[in-house]
Parts: structure tokens; sequence; C-alpha cells
């Protein structure tokens, strides 16, 4: 079953093109890893999936429903949370007040307080604690946890490991994996291609705007996504073809 299509999708910031004509589909319960460079576009395909950027042109589905014209707000409502790019918490507020939050959506589902503090027992301590203070691994999993409080059928998550020790985004990674097994369809942005690889099923890799590579992980070669990674499966194009 399909719980997240995107067709045809042109995202632009101003005179630029930042996603190009981007088409893919997420199988409900699927993780998929959207993987490119900087400046690939990763993070505006995610903000117009969220609701955050709206397209110049093409539509988002969530299963059937065309989302495309509906606010962001709403979209957390039927079911779609970001998890964004530098966290985008609520400094002077504390770790409940932020996971609250993610509560104003209504949706019924297993995700509470407790269950994320079980998740990311790292702020069982720090509950009280206003986010502003908090360490970076911290502030991930309130970001991650405000997320999951909204019960989202599909998560999209921004640069995980962005600033993070590879000890604090093993942690971040591990407290993640209960919501891939509670059939969580994800969508997850991450740079590091051994992490994300480790974790998804399916792989999308940008170049530019445009999707350049998509298939299965176990089907495709680290080579070929490390090609269409940084491009240089154009260099392999005979003369005059095009780019």
């Amino acid at each position: 079953m399909t719980a997240l299509r995107v067709a045809n999708l042109d995202v632009r910031h101003g005179l630029l093109r930042a996603v190009r004509d981007v088409s893919f589909t997420v199988a409900s319960g699927e993780v998929l890893a959207l993987v490119g460079a900087n400046g690939a576009g990763k993070t505006t395909l995610l903000r117009a999936i969220a609701g955050a950027h709206l397209p110049a042109s093409g539509s988002v589905f969530l299963g059937d429903v065309d989302v495309s014209r509906v606010p962001a707000h709403q979209r957390v409502g039927k079911g779609i949370a970001l998890v964004p790019e530098g966290r985008r918490l609520f400094a002077q507020m504390t770790v409940e007040e932020n996971l609250l939050i993610g509560r104003v959506s209504g949706r019924s589902g297993d995700w509470n307080v407790d269950k994320v503090l079980e998740a990311f027992p790292n702020l069982v301590k720090r509950f009280r604690a206003k986010a502003g203070t908090l360490s970076g691994g911290e502030q991930q999993a309130t970001a991650i946890g405000r997320a999951l409080m909204s019960n989202p059928d599909i998560l999209l998550l921004d640069e995980v490991s962005l600033g993070l020790s590879p000890l604090v985004v093993d942690r971040v990674y591990e407290s993640l994996r209960g919501s891939m097994t509670v059939g969580t369809t994800i969508v997850l942005v991450e740079q590091d291609l051994s992490r994300a690889l480790a974790v998804a099923s399916r792989v999308v890799c940008m170049l530019e705007g445009s999707v350049v590579l998509e298939g299965q992980v176990a089907d495709t070669s680290r080579e070929k996504i490390t090609e269409a990674y940084f491009g240089l499966h154009r260099s392999h194009q005979p003369p005059g073809a095009a780019a």
C-alpha cells in the first residue's frame, strides 16, 4: 500500500528551481533514504512534502488524497510530521512543553510522553530543563520525540546526524529503531551514506534538484550510489550526450 506519492514536483526559491520534476512513492511502513550532496534539494523537498514550502507545480499525495495545497498544520493532522534540519525547538520551553506541542494535532495513537521517554532515556533527567540548555543529542531526541507525539503515519527526518558526534548519532539511531519497527513510514535525509543505507530498505539519490538514482538498497551497489551522489555517472556518458 502506498503511503506517500510525490508526482512531478517542482519547488522554487525565487528564480532558483530547487526541486525539478521529482516523482517517487513510499510504501506503508517503508524506510526511504533520501541522499545527495549539499544543495541537492533534499531539505526543500521534505519541506514541500510537509507543507512548509508550496510547490510551483506537481502534487503530493498522502495515500490517495492530494494534499498539495493543504497548509502545513493541517498536514500534521493528516499524519505527516517533519523533524526539521536544525531541530527548531522552542528554546525557552522545557522538554516536556516541547513534547506536548506535538499533541495539538489531536491524532490518536501509541506515542505519548512515557513512550517517548522510554525511546529516548537521555531525556528523563532533562524533562524539566529548557530546550535551549540541552546538548545537541538531547535536542535532536526532543525534536524527534515532538514529531512522534503527533502519532504520524509518515515521519520526515532531515539530517539526523548533523552536528552530532558519532557516539551521539549511534544513540539517536538506536532510539529511532522503535519507530522503525512499529510500521511508521519514514523518509530519512542523511548525508552519512553508511548510516542511511544501514536502516533504509530503498534509496533515492538527488543531484541538482533531480532524482538521479532510485532503487532497493539490497539491489543497488554502494559504488552506483556514490557515483550518483557526486554526479560521477555523468563522466561516463559519451561525448555529446545530454547531461
